[in-house]
Parts: structure tokens; sequence; C-alpha cells
């Protein structure tokens, strides 16, 4: 594999064609030979977490809801979080900065103290091995830095065009890029 995206940002060319990925922002957990998972950062649903999760210990940053993280195992709890400075919690999985995976079934049952903030996600996106490759060499994404706010940002439905528009040049115009291009 030529290049990892791993902890690095996927953004979707404005027009994918594909509705599970238009103008989405995926946070790269994995990238390696074998495949590669990802979370949408900015697909919040309508279920409010509360609904499904009403004694969740860990403070759920806004907007409280489950976030869809892709097509895949829809149904299935992922959650990344902002681990304290003092965590050594075994039910966390270090992120670069101050991010980690959370254990989910650890979470839920109130064991994790190590964050102070999650988001949750039912679903992840997923690439078999080579699969992703071929679609960067394919033009379908950018990838681009992430920064530390981009994960647990409190406006996902505008991620992508600030995502965008602060890479400058190409991108950054990629970014006005219109949600409808009949209407232009």
């Amino acid at each position: 594999m030529d290049r990892s995206t791993r902890f690095r940002l996927l953004v979707s060319v404005p027009d994918m064609g594909d509705e599970n990925f238009d103008r989405t922002v995926i946070y790269m957990v994995e990238h390696d030979d074998d495949g590669a998972l990802g979370l949408v950062l900015n697909r919040p649903s309508a279920t409010p977490v509360e609904d499904h999760l009403p004694d969740l210990a860990a403070p759920v940053t806004g907007p409280a809801v489950f976030f869809v993280g892709g097509p895949v195992s829809v149904g299935g709890l992922l959650a990344l979080g902002r681990r304290r400075l003092d965590a050594d919690d075994a039910h966390l999985a270090p992120l670069p900065g101050a991010l980690a995976l959370v254990d989910p079934e650890a979470l839920v049952e109130g064991e994790v103290d190590g964050v102070d903030a999650v988001r949750l996600f039912t679903g992840y996106s997923g690439w078999g091995p080579g699969q992703l490759d071929a679609e960067l060499a394919a033009g379908a994404w950018h990838v681009v830095e992430a920064r530390p706010d981009d994960v647990l940002c409190d406006d996902p439905d505008d991620l992508w065009r600030v995502v965008m528009r602060r890479q400058g040049g190409r991108l950054a115009s990629l970014g006005l890029f219109p949600d409808d291009p009949s209407v232009n």
C-alpha cells in the first residue's frame, strides 16, 4: 500500500454520486493492507441518544444524537471520545491527540471514566483490501489532515464545507459547490 489514510480525514468529492458518502467527512481509524475502517463525522441521525441510552453516564457531545458512521453494520455501536489528560482507562484505545476509541459496552455499563465527551456511531465505513486505494486513485476522495475539533465538532452539517474551505486553492473552491448544481 502506497499511503495510509489512518488518523486523517477522507473528504468526498462534491458530486460523488453515492448517497452513503455524498459530501461526507470520514475520520479514518484504520487503513492497512487488510483494508480500511472509518467513521462518517457529518451524518447525524434524528435519534437522540437519550431515547435509547437514558442512563449513559458519559457526556455526549452535541448534537446528542446517534451518528451514522457508514453503511456497514448499521445497528452496531462504536464510540469516539475525548480523553481526559489524566485518563488511564483500559476501556480506551488512544488515538492521536486527545481522541480515543471507547469500548461501547463498557460505556453503556458506566465503566468508562476517562473521557469528558463522546460521540456514538451506528455503523461504520469499511473497505476490503485495496478497495479504498482504488477509490483514492480514481479521485473519489481528498485526503486531508484532521484537526482536533473535527471529530467531535458541534456543527456537523457544515463540516464538509469547513474542511474543504480551509484547504485553500482548488479544494477551497470545491467547498463552494452548490448543494444542488441544477439550481446554480
